[in-house]
């Protein structure tokens, strides 16, 4: 869940970056008394994200702003469905009408791009989850949106877990020499990850006790031929050339992840309008 203190906080650099010095349009357009009716619309299929992030920058702006959902986080929306009205002063609705919708569109659109992977792998047990490829400052509610899309979640950020990619292997020298030395230093409370290109990498993982395993960039037999080799002794984790149309083939190999920085960077905002009655 998102906190109201976090979502408030983000909202009001988010105003403060589109107001600027004042809105020169509404402030001479509006008086203080005059007040308006507004409709959230769909202008296309998908799934709805974002309630309390939209209902909260007009009630950073006014507490007279008066919204009435009728969609929650998770439903599925079509086209010309009704999402919300909105009512109260007209120059407090006419100031928030972009940044509310630029939270609700891109969070909507998340949530959309990352039930069609979630879709798409089927009744296999694998789970789509997202990567650290997000928009700088915006983590937190892409993350939520894919959480709302169906999807999971990787770590957070860089102290959620110890991840061992290949410049650490690099650096280290081995895996083994990278493991045991994380294993001198971190809390016993976190996991440690290993990302392998290789069969045999996959083994020098597993002899070290990786909690983790990801099989970066393997072809369809690769990653069969690992998962048969790890045999449940750590979580499977796939990533690379994650799409659509290969997210189902990944799952039958039997992994227990497939990360996708796409269900987020290459999410397309959803087309959602504020529209004056």
């Amino acid at each position: 869940m998102l906190d109201k203190f976090y979502i408030e906080d983000h909202i009001k650099k988010a105003l403060a970056e589109d107001i600027g010095f004042g809105d020169i349009t509404t402030d001479y357009l509006t008086n203080e008394n005059d007040t308006m009716s507004c409709e959230l619309n769909s202008r296309t299929e998908g799934i709805f994200c974002g309630k309390s992030v939209f209902e909260t920058v007009f009630k950073v702006l006014s507490d007279k702003v008066e919204i009435n959902f009728y969609k929650n986080d998770g439903d599925k929306i079509s086209k010309g469905d009704k999402i919300a009205d909105i009512k109260g002063p007209a120059k407090y609705i006419l100031l928030g009408e972009r940044t509310a919708l630029n939270y609700v569109q891109r969070m909507s659109g998340i949530a959309t791009e990352t039930n069609k992977y979630q879709k798409a792998i089927g009744n296999y047990k694998a789970k789509i989850v997202d990567t650290r490829k997000t928009t700088p400052l915006f983590r937190a509610f892409e993350k939520y949106a894919v959480k709302t899309g169906g999807g999971s979640l990787h770590r957070f950020n860089l102290s959620d877990c110890a991840m061992i990619k290949d410049n650490h292997i690099k650096y280290s020298g081995s895996i083994t020499k990278a493991v045991e030395e994380l294993k001198k230093n971190i809390s016993h409370a976190h996991k440690i990850e290993v990302e392998c290109d290789t069969k045999d990498q996959v083994k020098e993982a597993l002899s070290c006790k990786a909690d983790i395993i990801m099989l970066d960039n393997m072809t369809i037999e690769q990653m069969k031929d690992c998962v048969k080799l790890i045999n449940g002794q750590a979580i499977v984790e796939a990533s690379g050339n994650v799409n659509l149309t290969t997210v189902s083939e990944i799952a039958s190999t039997g992994v227990d992840i497939i990360s996708s920085s796409a269900i987020v960077a290459k999410a397309p905002t959803l087309d959602l309008g504020l529209d004056c009655k």
